[in-house]
């Protein structure tokens, strides 16, 4: 990892869910511990791995992680950082204010706008205020799909731009006197964030080209906000060592194919490459020997036999049989909901049902895995720019339409609060729902952490939308209803066998469970274990599934359904309807 060797103070790692940033992260903070540098590493991601990754609990405070001297680690809890930042905000009034009014003021900051802001405030105090971190040497931080970094990195700027063009004294966080007094703290960590001496952005990706594409549009969004000391990172390079393994052959072919045609802007940065591991990268021990760029092989787990699992083809006849409703692919980011998703509306197309599939995922590629057309099949994405300015015109025209200048100006003003775009979001969303009454919706989810908070705001929507207008849509009073409604909504988590991805889907299960959602089904996909394959990486890793793939059926799911890893890339039609019906084509070199 040569960029160590120039390494600044801060530094964040981010890219398209899935690339391995933890990993990367975990390891470049080993390194530099090992160097002798006291070294903080926090993750600002609200579906958080780090714990797994060191091999220990980690909480709100830095926490020494054992077996590296020098390394502490720390999670910014978004659910727990609301709710200390409610009770600062609401502790100074109790025992003076009634308690209709302090009950009032408790509703007001429970909302999800509160969640993100709680948790920026924890991100400010580590990347704006020196003091804070003054005995450390590096700070790293391991930050959420790019989708939650993007907005996190924006919020510097947003939440000032607001505050300074506010003239009410109020936001939909209650009062602004909180946030004014972090005002000073939120204008340094801009300055941190755009001073390249200070902060460098480590774009992590993988060589494949949805991959690449996202980092490209992350660095120049980046850019646009300030960042410019940008490095990238390209985790997961294959390139086979036995030519007569057609997985090999094709695996690194691919990757080859997306390097070569890599765009411009992310090939002109300063780049590492980092083979792909052969085993899960977990623990201190293996962690250096990634960093090191060490051989990892030393797997020795013989392939357990087991009987084989339903294809993704006999899982959709059982989706199908309502005749209608919701399909919501979710899992961590980067296991193949977008192509999954994708694969399921055209099965259900092609059996003549209307279909629409759509996206929450800021970082949407569902076009680019359709690559075609369909007579019964529709194609959307629920834009949050377009939502949020439809929703603000709305709110003006009505709630807005009765009122005087002086009422006008103060709801716009509230408009211009960075959390109208997640209530225009929600309200899409809802929407789209609601279109599974008459065909079939399929709904490609954004990553974890911010499919939680989407949903989640189904509880706090109608507090926050009755306070600027009183209409409540009827899709958006019936959603969770329908959600919750097993005939309606069929959720399918999505996983890789792999550790952090298959423990993610059972964290993002429970949780669903606690919302009264039950998962319909699991999806192991791009799976090696279907596959013959002999060259010595892919044997390890294939070999390493056995023990993820069992967990899945024997702990976790009712249903499953194993999707194997395709020969060629299964973009457009033809590529999705072989991976729908399980077929392995024979790979074609280019």
């Amino acid at each position: 990892m040569d960029f160590l060797n120039q390494v600044t103070r801060n530094l964040f790692f981010t890219g398209k869910g899935g690339v391995g940033k933890t990993s990367v992260a975990c390891a470049s903070a080993v390194a530099l511990a090992d160097r002798g540098k006291n070294v903080l590493l926090v993750s600002t991601d609200p579906a958080s791995n780090l714990d797994e990754v060191l091999g220990t609990r980690l909480g709100q405070t830095p926490t020494p992680v054992p077996g590296v001297d020098r390394l502490w680690a720390m999670n910014i809890d978004p659910e727990e950082a609301a709710r200390a930042y409610r009770e600062k905000m609401v502790a100074p009034y109790r025992g003076v204010l009634p308690e209709a009014a302090i009950a009032s003021m408790e509703e007001q900051f429970s909302g999800s706008c509160t969640i993100e802001i709680a948790a920026f405030d924890e991100f400010s105090q580590l990347l704006g205020d020196a003091s804070t971190t003054a005995v450390f040497d590096h700070v790293l931080f391991d930050t959420a799909p790019t989708g939650h970094t993007l907005r996190l990195l924006s919020l510097p700027s947003a939440w000032d731009g607001f505050m300074s063009n506010n003239s009410t004294g109020t936001s939909c966080l209650g009062p602004l006197a909180g946030l004014q007094a972090q005002q000073k703290l939120y204008q340094q960590t801009v300055r941190a964030l755009g001073d390249p001496a200070v902060t460098m952005l480590v774009l992590v990706t993988r060589p494949e080209a949805a991959a690449l594409r996202e980092a490209d549009r992350t660095c120049g969004e980046l850019a646009d906000l300030g960042v410019n000391n940008q490095h990238l990172v390209v985790n997961g390079v294959f390139s086979a060592v036995d030519s007569d393994d057609p997985v090999a052959v094709a695996m690194s072919r691919r990757a080859e194919v997306a390097l070569n045609q890599m765009p411009r802007r992310i090939a002109a940065l300063p780049r590492t490459s980092i083979p792909l591991a052969p085993r899960s990268i977990l623990g201190p021990t293996v962690l250096r020997a990634f960093a090191a760029g060490a051989d990892l092989i030393g797997e020795k787990a013989v392939q357990a036999k087991s009987g084989p699992l339903p294809s993704l083809n006999e899982l959709i006849d059982q989706l199908a049989a309502n005749g209608s409703g919701v399909i919501l692919t979710m899992g961590k980011g980067g296991v193949g909901k977008t192509t999954l998703a994708a694969a399921i509306a055209v099965a259900l197309a092609d059996r003549g049902y209307p279909v629409l599939l759509s996206t929450t995922d800021p970082a949407a590629h569902l076009a680019d895995a359709v690559d075609g057309s369909l007579a019964n099949l529709k194609l959307s994405r629920i834009d949050p720019v377009a939502e949020t300015a439809s929703y603000s015109a709305e709110v003006m025209n009505t709630a807005g339409a009765t009122l005087d200048e002086k009422g006008r100006a103060l709801l716009e003003e509230d408009l211009r609060s960075p959390c109208t775009e997640e209530i225009a979001v929600f309200r899409a969303f809802a929407r789209a729902v609601e279109d599974g009454r008459n065909g079939f919706v399929v709904l490609d989810t954004a990553p974890t952490g911010h499919t939680i908070l989407l949903l989640d705001a189904a509880l706090a929507y109608h507090r926050e939308v009755t306070r600027q207008t009183s209409a409540m849509p009827p899709e958006v009073e019936l959603l969770l209803p329908r959600l919750r409604d097993p005939e309606m909504t069929r959720v399918l988590l999505i996983t890789l066998p792999e550790a952090t991805p298959v423990h993610e889907a059972a964290k993002l299960q429970e949780d669903l469970q606690r919302a009264e959602i039950r998962p319909f089904a699991w999806v192991i996909n791009q799976s090696l274990t279907p596959l013959s394959v002999t060259d010595p990486v892919l044997r390890s890793r294939r070999a390493q599934e056995t023990a993820y793939i069992r967990e899945v059926v024997e702990q976790h799911a009712k249903r499953v359904a194993l999707v194997a890893w395709q020969l060629d890339t299964p973009v457009g039609l033809e590529r999705l309807r072989e991976l729908i019906h399980g077929e392995i084509p024979a790979f074609q070199p280019s």
